[in-house]
């Protein structure tokens, strides 16, 4: 009985599968958006103001972290929790497939994070005169906040990891 209950319990880790499918359909939706901004900026490239054409430009470069991040919490994150993934070492093989484990998913996950932040907080600084200060003062406050959880985080990593 506690065997098969065992082999049940395992079994189950494969409902991940199809969430790792629909974090692929986000990726497929955040590289239609990617277009879709590029296809608006392209035909107005010539009088568009060139704080405009930085603003875009990060917001392009906001997307391609996130769709990274997409890739790596789907492979790694199917990789650690459901199955390998067979590839051969010939093909188009990631370098970091099956060397991301779960607590440097996490790390890269909030470093991933802290860097979109970033440049949320870069674009608001651009577009500083639009803004109201409380509410720079609470995207500083908040991006703070991502940095120093990505770096308690990576800290307790490297004690917990060195401990062993």
């Amino acid at each position: 009985m506690e065997k098969q209950l065992e082999r049940l319990l395992y079994a189950t880790r494969w409902l991940l599968a199809p969430i790792y499918i629909g974090l692929s359909l986000a990726l497929v939706a955040l590289s239609i958006k990617f277009f879709q901004e590029m296809f608006h900026l392209l035909p107005h490239i010539l009088e568009t103001k060139e704080t405009d054409l930085i603003l875009v430009t990060l917001s392009l470069i906001d997307m391609v972290l996130v769709g990274g991040l997409l890739v790596m919490v789907m492979f790694s994150g199917y990789e650690n929790f459901v199955s390998k993934i067979d590839i051969d070492e010939g093909s188009e093989k990631l370098g970091w497939l099956g060397k991301v484990d779960s607590g440097t998913l996490k790390n890269k996950v909030a470093a991933s994070i802290v860097a979109i932040s970033s440049i949320h907080l870069l674009k608001v600084f651009m577009n500083a005169d639009n803004i109201e200060s409380e509410k720079m003062f609470w995207y500083v406050i908040i991006h703070l906040t991502f940095v120093v959880s990505a770096f308690a985080m990576g800290y307790l990593d490297k004690i917990t990891r060195g401990s062993h």
